[in-house]
């Protein structure tokens, strides 16, 4: 069959809370901001919209800096990028990180400047601070189309959606139905009733009943498909979000993924993957004088595991170091628990729980569970407990100096010296290091202390003096006494 258009694919970016979830809660006229803690999208999401009688999928991707690999995923699944704005702020740090993700995956983008109906908002700045960034747009020395939008009134939607329409047409995005299909997985996740489930966006061909798909080394038989709705369908074509539960293992997100006719033909396929994809297992440095964090990690889905891992990197120390164990999606469970024990870590669960087994042993073995359904808050936690794992460094402060003159006289530990005042204060009670030619050869303490024959309690000015040291070695003439004491840090 010959190629036809296909519905335009569109990720949705910028920075936090500048109104991309709110752009499409008015496009979709449903609410999903509310099903994230703290209003913020940490999923990768697609959904498909209608305009002009023309279907449109989005993709919703996060801002948050932490979601980085997401956004990344959801350029390069995506046709066409909307790259959000806010009017009252303008160009911020994950506004460029966006734009850096559209610009690797070499994709055309329109600028959504939202938020226009706020009190402070500021087109004229939010324009100028564009230009400043190198995003030249319609009107302002550029050719990058821009529309003002306000996701309350839903002024200038329309004028966005026929924008969009216009850009894939002008990239000509065609498909062929009749082909299998391929595309991208958008995410996977652990279902407690379904097991391994992906999310994946067809980019080309239809997925069917009875066949089979492959991501990488895991494959799944498509008994059922599930729109983004979550109503089942009997085939899904060319630009459509579906869901496929039960893959052989949770497939990557992010990868690609392709469709063949019978189980042995998965196998095969997915076993000639396995031989050439090496596995890389996240862990964290450790040196001598290093100690480790031990961390295992549990998130809902893959792409939060790959976002907490890619925050845990920022978080360093010059003498502690993050070491993740393991990573998975799923509640927590009882190996986890066993696993953290058994490597002294402490487990991560992140918009997961823990089963009633997994929270038992926990509590009798002393494993700390640490559940979180904010980045932020997981970010403070760790830094926390990484600093409570810095090991304490011993430092010497020499306090002073003394020369040995003559041994007058040696009983047991007790030696007693001769010496000559050099340098700082010696005190008795000081801890003390008998140094010959540079090399230490004792440690001991100033029991006793005189000068002019009288007991004194320190000696700090220029002189001789007779001392007596408890220490295992005997002092001979030009020995040193450094009197030192020990900080710790």
């Amino acid at each position: 069959m010959a190629r036809t258009q296909r519905p335009p694919v569109i990720a949705v970016m910028g920075h936090i809370d500048h109104g991309k979830s709110s752009l499409l809660d008015y496009i979709r006229k449903a609410n999903i901001v509310a099903g994230e803690a703290g209003g913020i999208t940490q999923h990768v999401a697609a959904y498909i919209a209608m305009h002009n009688d023309r279907a449109v999928t989005f993709l919703d991707t996060p801002g948050h800096e932490a979601f980085k690999s997401l956004r990344t995923r959801g350029a390069a699944a995506a046709d066409i990028a909307i790259l959000v704005v806010a009017a009252d702020e303008g160009v911020m740090p994950q506004t460029l990180d966006a734009l850096a993700a559209i610009t690797e995956a070499k994709i055309p983008y329109i600028i959504a400047i939202t938020k226009i109906d706020k009190n402070n908002a500021d087109i004229g700045h939010t324009k100028n601070s564009l230009i400043e960034h190198g995003i030249f747009i319609e009107g302002m020395g550029g050719d990058i189309a821009y529309a003002q939008v306000s996701s309350k009134t839903g002024e200038g939607v329309p004028e966005l959606l026929d924008l969009l329409l216009l850009s894939a047409d002008l990239a000509e995005l065609t498909a062929d139905p009749a082909a299998s299909a391929t595309g991208f997985i958008l995410e996977s996740t652990q279902d407690p009733k379904r097991g391994a489930s992906a999310t994946l966006i067809i980019k080309d061909g239809t997925l069917a009943l009875g066949s089979f798909v492959v991501v990488s080394d895991a494959y799944a038989p498509v008994r059922f498909i599930e729109d983004f709705r979550g109503k089942r369908v009997e085939q899904a074509g060319p630009s459509e979000p579906v869901r496929i539960s039960g893959f052989s293992k949770l497939p990557t997100a992010g990868s690609l993924f392709s469709v063949v006719k019978s189980k042995k033909e998965a196998e095969a396929l997915a076993k000639e993957h396995a031989k050439t994809s090496a596995v890389i297992q996240e862990r964290g440095a450790s040196t001598d004088g290093v100690s480790e964090l031990p961390l295992i990690i549990k998130a809902d889905v893959a792409g939060s595991v790959d976002a907490i891992i890619h925050e845990l990197k920022k978080i360093t120390h010059e003498r502690a170091a993050i070491r993740i164990v393991s990573s998975g999606v799923g509640n927590v469970s009882e190996t986890d628990v066993k696993t953290a024990f058994a490597s002294g870590g402490a487990i991560i669960a992140f918009n997961v729980s823990s089963d009633s087994i997994a929270t038992d042993l926990a509590q009798r073995e002393s494993v700390s569970i640490f559940s979180f359904s904010i980045i932020y808050e997981l970010s403070e936690k760790i830094k926390e407990l990484l600093v409570a794992k810095v090991p304490v460094v011993a430092s010497e402060k020499e306090l002073g100096r003394a020369l040995v003159l003559k041994a007058f006289s040696t009983s047991g530990k007790k030696h007693v010296l001769g010496a000559r005042h050099i340098s700082g204060v010696l005190t008795v009670g000081d801890r003390v290091k008998l140094v010959r030619k540079g090399v230490e050869l004792a440690r001991g303490n100033f029991s006793n202390l005189q000068q002019a024959r009288a007991d004194v309690k320190e000696i700090k000015t220029e002189g001789d003096f007779g001392t007596e040291v408890e220490m295992k070695e005997d002092a001979v003439y030009g020995d040193e006494l450094v009197a030192f004491v020990v900080s710790e840090a």
